[in-house]
């Protein structure tokens, strides 16, 4: 999936429309934490050297039409302080004062347009909204993997417009990732974690016949404990996966794939951080007690998996991580990979908070920006962001 990139455009002189996912964390009136906007960087400063007039566009949170307190004022602040120059910030992302603005502008200077998501027809894919983000430049860039599963007007419908190439970004995304699925060095090891069963089959099901071992935990793995007969108490279950995990469990042994599940759980009575909590087998669970996190043995275990691995991929984490008492486990496998020598590789979304918050992001070798888009790029779906833009 060869597409044309950033250095395939001669964007000097020219306006260019560049979706970032500047979706970042808010906390008292700043941003919390600004990794994708520094994602974006080096393609800015590219464009910014070659002349282009660039034009940023993306979505903060979910908003329902207009909200104070999505606005993407705080986000062009920090840009600047990052770029080193000022950056404006337009009250709206299409229209004729936008236009205005956008026919101002002079080479190497870049702007940042309101939350696209203020108007209703960015998430329709709305094609007359589409055309008014295409009539404010001349060529458009696409940096934003995180969103790039989404056939949204900024990330699908303008890439028809007007001609569309990734950023570098995008380019590392698809290289990284895309090394990973079609030529791994083995062992391959992949990591599952997370609440939901439901949102990660489609993706087992799609590396169960390219990986050499699969370790699941998380609140997906008692629906797997379940198919194996296990009474898992209160823990998150989806019930009607117990079947599909039971088949994907045989089809692993019949691949000949190594599919490793916690041997031992810490369970809790409560979510909370004051709760009674105590360490079992995992066929152990007591009916009123819920699996929380993976136990002390199950983390030896899935460390000693990762350990001799040249592959790694983990998307999710092991335990409620955001309680002190109940993130061992996400510690431990974070700890696994900081001290693999292999390519390590982290999906996105929860799995990179941890990874960061713990003060082991600088010890990944590829710390994925989108969630949901690096778990449907695994499954082996079309990403219609992706899709949309040239081909080499």
């Amino acid at each position: 999936m060869a597409k044309q990139t950033i250095r395939d455009i001669n964007p000097a002189g020219k306006r260019v429309l560049m979706r970032v996912d500047f979706n970042v964390p808010m906390k008292e009136g700043a941003v919390d934490d600004d990794t994708r906007i520094r994602a974006a960087l080096p393609s800015i400063n590219y464009l910014m050297d070659k002349g282009a007039k660039t034009i940023l566009v993306s979505h903060l949170g979910r908003p329902k039409g207009v909200d104070e307190t999505l606005r993407m004022n705080l986000v062009a602040e920090r840009l600047s302080q990052l770029l080193g120059k000022p950056v404006a910030k337009l009250d709206d992302c299409v229209g004729p004062a936008v236009e205005a603005s956008v026919a101002k502008m002079q080479a190497g200077e870049v702007v940042l347009l309101e939350n696209v998501r203020f108007h209703a027809e960015e998430e329709k894919n709305d094609p007359q909204f589409a055309a008014a983000l295409a009539k404010l430049a001349e060529l458009y860039v696409n940096d934003a993997f995180g969103t790039a599963h989404r056939a949204h007007a900024s990330t699908e419908g303008v890439a028809h417009l007007l001609p569309a190439v990734a950023g570098f970004l995008m380019e590392k995304e698809l290289a990284v990732l895309g090394g990973a699925l079609t030529s791994p060095a083995r062992p391959f090891v992949v990591i599952m974690g997370g609440a939901k069963a439901k949102d990660k089959m489609g993706v087992i099901e799609n590396l169960i016949t390219k990986v050499n071992t699969l370790l699941l935990g998380g609140g997906m793995a008692y629906t797997f404990l379940a198919a194996k007969g296990y009474q898992v108490g209160r823990s998150v279950l989806d019930k009607d996966k117990i079947s599909l995990a039971g088949s994907l469990m045989e089809k692993a042994q019949q691949s000949g794939v190594k599919l490793e599940l916690p041997v031992d759980v810490v369970i809790t009575t409560e979510l909370e951080l004051d709760a009674e909590r105590k360490v079992v087998d995992a066929d152990k669970i007591p009916a009123d007690w819920m699996g929380a996190d993976i136990g002390p043995k199950t983390c030896e275990l899935f460390a000693g998996a990762i350990k001799g691995a040249k592959t790694v991929v983990w998307n999710g984490p092991m335990g409620v991580f955001e309680l002190e008492p109940l993130a061992a486990g996400t510690h431990a496998i974070a700890q696994a990979l900081a001290d693999c020598g292999g390519n390590t590789i982290i999906g996105g979304g929860e799995s990179v908070q941890a990874v960061e918050k713990m003060g082991f992001g600088d010890k990944i070798s590829h710390l994925s920006t989108g969630g949901g888009a690096s778990l449907e790029f695994l499954e082996g779906l079309k990403l219609p962001g992706v899709e949309a833009l040239k081909d080499k």
